[in-house]
């Protein structure tokens, strides 16, 4: 049989013509070629080529520093990224601010799907996801600027239900990335945090009649691989390049862990619990939510505390983690090494993962809090001039069945403390988070009331609920004062209904709270 080409990264990039669209894998910091990246980057400051190019990926790939899909921020490189988030590319959000390239947000869910859609030669991919946010049309079609103009989501009907159609790509190149190759070039993932969308980028690539180069740790020999480990068959791939361990950590900043990948399984005991803070404390309330056998989403910031108070109050069994690159149990990490889970008990492709979120398999997410608005709206994509990107927070918030919204009650130089069962705030937070109008609607309230979705939104200080009226104040901390603490810092009057709740006291003591007796 015939081996496979082996070739360099400044080889594989020459492959690159004007104008093709590019896809890359990886997730925030997690398999990302970076060698393949660095190489077209290098190659385009040297020759001017390629230029013109379309970068195509679904979840957010960088870490804030130039890597990633930031190799490819450069004027006249690209013309058009079409991406699920942007915070990690801060260089390519610029661009799109200044209107230098077109710029897309799709949900990175859908995204992930698309892949799958566009190697299987379908029309596009229809799915409820995103109706009545920014990503409809009738809002903005996920367009981030003004010279972004070509509609890639459509309205349509279909069963008699209203339905996006997300278009689909054509794919002339596919940079990957794997663990192993053989001889022939199949390529194997066990020391990648998951499979992530491998397979679908591959097959979407080769139907297209484009090329796939996969980038990997190192060559073994034909017929060694365990065929069961092999994501990316040979008859996909075009190229191998192997790469130096620079560029190809497991995560980037981060040596190889095995309990990310199922290798081994890391005790947990020596976990170091954090100190009271307003965060911890928003963690607090929401574990009150958790209910046992839950499938639980968290995002990241302060929903990640919810994970930590669960394995403080020993209440870790209530609940199995999941997180959008793929991990079902386990513990989600952070930084550069989110999308990974320490010890998870199955690891699935992110395309399948968002299958099981969008059918609402989810019983409870936790999601950030940035800004919120008097008709339950919510937005954590887009600030100013600062591009987050919305990820996969669309496909979880729309189809969980019951979502928590969490973050502090303001930004920006926030300090409070805890005396006696009792919250005091010391210093406001600059920014305001209940505003009269998000500047994009990330998750769209209407349409939570519509479908009878619970929504809460925890704060260090209250409690607010979404009803088909409006949002309402339910539960306000103790030591609070309603009007000095509260309504003084919204720029809208949220409904109250009868008395309100006071919050739970034991949530502002330093010592557990017992939950889990």
């Amino acid at each position: 049989m015939k081996k496979v080409r082996v070739m360099t990264a400044a080889e594989a990039a020459e492959l690159v013509r004007d104008g093709q669209t590019v896809v890359t894998g990886g997730f925030v910091g997690s398999s990302c070629p970076e060698a393949l990246s660095k190489a077209l980057e290098q190659r385009f400051l040297e020759t001017g080529k390629p230029e013109g190019l379309t970068l195509f990926y679904a979840a957010a790939q960088g870490n804030r520093d130039g890597s990633g899909a930031d190799h490819f921020a450069h004027r006249g490189m690209v013309k058009r990224v079409i991406g699920g988030h942007w915070n990690m590319v801060p260089n390519l959000g610029t661009m799109v601010i200044n209107n230098e390239i077109e710029g897309y947000n799709l949900p990175q869910g859908t995204i992930s799907q698309m892949f799958r859609d566009i190697a299987g030669k379908r029309p596009g991919t229809i799915t409820h996801v995103g109706l009545q946010t920014f990503v409809d049309p009738r809002i903005s079609g996920g367009k981030l600027n003004e010279i972004t103009t070509e509609d890639l989501v459509e309205v349509i009907e279909i069963a008699g239900q209203e339905r996006l159609l997300y278009k689909n790509i054509p794919v002339d190149m596919a940079f990957i990335r794997g663990s192993y190759a053989d001889e022939l070039g199949n390529v194997s993932v066990e020391r990648e945090i998951g499979s992530l969308d491998a397979t679908a980028i591959a097959q979407a690539c080769h139907n297209c009649g484009g090329k796939v180069i996969v980038q990997v740790e190192r060559i073994v020999s034909a017929g060694t691989l365990d065929p069961r480990l092999v994501k990316i068959p040979r008859i996909y791939v075009d190229g191998v390049v192997v790469a130096e361990p620079a560029d190809h950590e497991q995560c980037f900043g981060h040596a190889f862990d095995p309990s990310l990948t199922g290798e081994l399984r890391k005790p947990l005991s020596a976990i170091q619990y954090d100190t009271l803070s307003a965060k911890k404390i928003i963690g607090r309330r929401a574990a009150m939510e958790l209910v046992p056998g839950a499938v639980v989403n968290l995002g990241i910031g302060a929903p990640e505390y919810i994970a930590k108070v669960a394995g403080e109050e020993g209440m870790e069994d209530d609940m199995v983690l999941t997180v959008e690159a793929g991990p079902i149990g386990g513990v989600p990490m952070g930084g550069s090494q989110f999308g990974a889970s320490v010890n998870p008990e199955a690891i699935l492709d992110q395309a399948v993962q968002f299958d099981f979120y969008d059918g609402g398999g989810v019983d409870l997410a936790f999601l950030g809090l940035a800004e919120a608005d008097r008709n339950g709206n919510i937005n954590v994509s887009k600030f100013g001039p600062r591009i987050a990107g919305a990820g996969g927070f669309i496909n979880i918030t729309q189809n969980a069945k019951k979502v928590f919204f969490c973050g502090t009650f303001t930004a920006g130089g926030l300090k409070i403390s805890c005396e006696e069962g009792k919250l005091r705030i010391l210093q406001e937070g600059k920014q305001r988070k209940f505003v009269e109008a998000v500047e994009q609607i990330t998750f769209s309230g209407k349409y939570a009331a519509q479908i009878g979705q619970p929504v809460m939104y925890i704060t260090e200080r209250a409690v607010f609920a979404l009803k088909e009226d409006g949002v309402y104040l339910t539960e306000i901390a103790p030591g609070i004062d309603l009007e000095r603490d509260i309504l003084a810092h919204m720029d809208f009057q949220p409904k109250i209904e009868g008395e309100l709740r006071e919050m739970w006291g034991e949530i502002f003591m330093e010592k557990k709270m017992g939950l889990s007796g």
